[in-house]
């Protein structure tokens, strides 16, 4: 990232760096490596072996490195502390989760953040079940960040059902009365 963000600096540009991630976070650890490989334990041998053929012919750079992190096979899928590799054995494009109790997961997002990661896009599934997990589990243990992108007029709340959203500036609620 350093190479990357010096070379933007030559062309008087800044760079931002994410990273596009599932999420399995249980209570536990034990319940969510439990949870990880309930995904994948109907998937049969054939139709891993099937998926990654597919995946080889592609141009995409990031769908080869992501099928060598798997390498067809479903018995060493933890390919860093908590990082799992079993979405990619038969699905293309993210194919790696974090996985483990809300503290561990946390901690390695912090771990990525100091690295120079800023944008985090998670997902998971089953997607509705996963979200409220991760609103419920993760959030409330994630410290909040305001970029100094945003203008200083707007306020990040939550609101509905636990997501963070801007709110309206304070000009308008000002204006409005509210």
């Amino acid at each position: 990232m350093a190479k990357v963000r010096e070379l933007a600096a030559k062309e008087g540009r800044t760079v931002r760096f994410g990273i596009r991630l599932h999420v399995i976070v249980r209570d536990t650890e034990s319940q969510a490596w439990a949870a990880a490989e309930e995904l994948i334990q109907y998937v049969d041998d054939s139709a891993i072996a099937k998926a990654q053929q597919s995946f080889a012919q592609t141009d995409s750079e990031g769908q080869k490195r992501m099928s060598q992190l798997n390498g067809e096979n479903r018995d060493n899928l933890e390919i860093s502390p908590n990082l799992w590799a079993g979405v990619g054995l038969v699905q293309d494009g993210a194919g790696t989760a974090l996985v483990g109790d809300p503290d561990t997961v946390v901690a390695r997002m912090l771990e990525y953040y100091q690295l120079g990661i800023e944008t985090f896009v998670l997902s998971g599934c089953p997607h509705l079940e996963e979200a409220y997990r991760v609103a419920e589990l993760l959030f409330p243990r994630l410290p909040l960040y305001q970029p100094s992108s945003i203008n200083s007029n707007y306020e990040l709340q939550p609101f509905g059902e636990g997501f963070g959203s801007i709110s309206q500036p304070k000009s308008i609620i000002s204006a409005s009365g509210s």
